[in-house]
């Protein structure tokens, strides 16, 4: 790609030596982003959202199985399932989805004054519902196709002893790695932010998201999936309060940890001047 003087690609190879956009162009390209999101219609943003919630279940289970019968040690181990469960970013990143916790970075263009507080909230709504759509449906599907009997069962234990994890964090447990996970996750989407090619945004994606799986932090939409499939499955009994107490807890600390520990505090490193947007 030929690279002009003067221009944005120059101000980004010159500041940091290789050819991917420098941080204040990623600060603007996120809130661009945001401002286009909001601008979906209620059926595209909604379908996208569904997409996204199978595309989180679909690593998750490739993350179950690699898990199964693993002899790496519990570090290694959990690194190999975090970079199977990359799958699913890289999905949504790459095949084109909305995902609840990476839309959190939208707050960025809420704190420019360039979108409404009722269309961040509205945009999230319906995008997490769509990922709990595509995430339920998906767990149904994967309940009616005998996976959890592969290996003589041992996947489906594994799948049952995934969320039983899940259901035994206290509250403060649930909601600070909520925090933490969505840090890693929106930090990913950052750095494919930066990226200018496919393999770019891969790599910007495997490390941060196999960070929070082997640290085992807590995903409100992959918990959407984990939770129930072990409860279809009859591993464990149905715990409806318990999965939505998870779910409200985990969500909120998802909010705290991409909105205002990511989103936040890059508009105030790199915010421009205030749009026409009231809040």
């Amino acid at each position: 790609m030929p690279v002009h003087p003067g221009s944005d690609e120059t101000d980004a190879t010159s500041a940091f030596g290789f050819d991917a956009y420098a941080p204040p162009q990623i600060a603007r390209r996120v809130e661009e982003t945001g401002v286009a999101k909001i601008a979906q219609p209620f059926r595209q943003t909604f379908m996208l959202g569904i997409l996204a919630g199978a595309f989180i279940a679909f690593g998750a289970m490739f993350y179950t199985l690699v898990l199964t019968g693993s002899t790496l040690g519990f570090g290694p181990s959990k690194f190999v399932g975090g970079i199977a469960f990359s799958l699913g970013l890289i999905l949504v990143v790459v095949g084109g989805a909305e995902l609840f916790t990476g839309n959190n970075l939208i707050v960025m263009a809420w704190a420019d004054r360039k979108i409404r507080l009722k269309q961040l909230l509205w945009n999230w709504a319906v995008v997490y519902v769509g990922n709990l759509t595509g995430a339920l449906g998906t767990a149904i599907l994967i309940v009616f196709s005998g996976i959890f009997d592969l290996s003589d069962g041992a996947v489906g234990e594994t799948a049952i002893g995934i969320a039983a994890s899940k259901l035994e964090l206290t509250l403060v447990e649930a909601f600070v790695r909520g925090i933490l996970c969505n840090v890693l996750v929106c930090l990913a989407v950052w750095l494919c932010f930066a990226a200018r090619s496919v393999t770019g945004k891969i790599f910007a994606i495997l490390l941060p998201i196999s960070a929070f799986v082997g640290l085992g932090f807590e995903h409100s939409v992959a918990n959407m999936y984990v939770i129930p499939v072990a409860m279809m499955a009859g591993g464990i009994d149905w715990q409806i309060s318990g999965f939505l107490g998870n779910l409200v807890i985990v969500t909120a600390g998802n909010i705290v940890g991409g909105g205002g520990f990511v989103a936040l505090v890059y508009w105030v490193i790199y915010h421009t001047n205030p749009g026409v947007c009231g809040d």
